[in-house]
């Protein structure tokens, strides 16, 4: 069982927010664990999509997330033995992965593997829940969001990067489509949590995000 003494930083916010690569780096910095807690909704959904599971069927989604063989090794995510860092970023994947995070019987089932990635000497964790749910009470909380406009950019780049084609308008659409359902889920909707700094990056660097997460932190004292 992880200690609660482990200090906790929380980084929440919407999709191509900027999050992912603030919260790895915040992490690198410090020497931290880092937990990307949409890769593991990711790789359920591809998990799901492999085995051509329907949506309406609870049960076997929640067995998928359940028995979720996974383990990351630095920038690579394994599902089982295969890295599937490049598949988990597919559109598709993404899109179905924000359809089941809606289910309440799927996010429990992988609540305890997110609560395991609190180790020493630190974690770094970033999210839609981690600050409202997952870790209520880190010592740093910090919501992270952007313009749609900034982020259709953002993760337009990201898909040209990795070989798949893009739309902006078609990305622009989905994002706040995912914003819309993300938000106004019943389980764990997506929200800033309580005492969360917030920090709009549609105008910063990864760079600037981080230093302002750092200078928190420091001011923070985090037990």
């Amino acid at each position: 069982m992880p200690s609660p003494h482990i200090p906790v930083i929380t980084i929440d916010g919407p999709t191509a927010s900027g999050k992912g690569t603030v919260a790895q780096k915040v992490a690198q910095h410090l020497g931290f664990h880092y937990l990307d807690s949409g890769a593991l909704y990711r790789l359920t959904a591809l998990s799901v999509m492999r085995r051509a599971i329907p949506l309406d069927d609870e049960h076997a989604l929640a067995k998928a997330a359940e028995h979720l063989h996974c383990h990351f090794n630095g920038a690579h995510i394994f599902l089982a033995n295969e890295d599937v860092s490049n598949d988990i970023r597919a559109e598709a994947v993404g899109n179905l992965a924000s359809k089941i995070a809606a289910i309440p019987t799927v996010r429990q089932a992988l609540f305890g593997l997110q609560l395991s990635f609190r180790q020493h000497p630190g974690l770094v964790a970033d999210g839609r829940d981690m600050g409202t749910v997952i870790f209520p009470h880190a010592g740093l909380k910090v919501f992270l969001t952007a313009s749609v406009q900034a982020r259709a950019l953002r993760r337009h780049k990201q898909l040209i990067d990795k070989g798949f084609s893009a739309n902006m308008e078609d990305l622009s659409k989905d994002l706040t489509e995912r914003d819309a359902r993300d938000s106004n889920r019943s389980s764990a909707p997506l929200k800033a949590a309580e005492g969360a700094y917030l920090l709009d990056t549609s105008a910063m660097t990864a760079d600037q995000a981080v230093e302002q997460v750092l200078s928190w932190y420091a001011a923070a004292k985090p037990v």
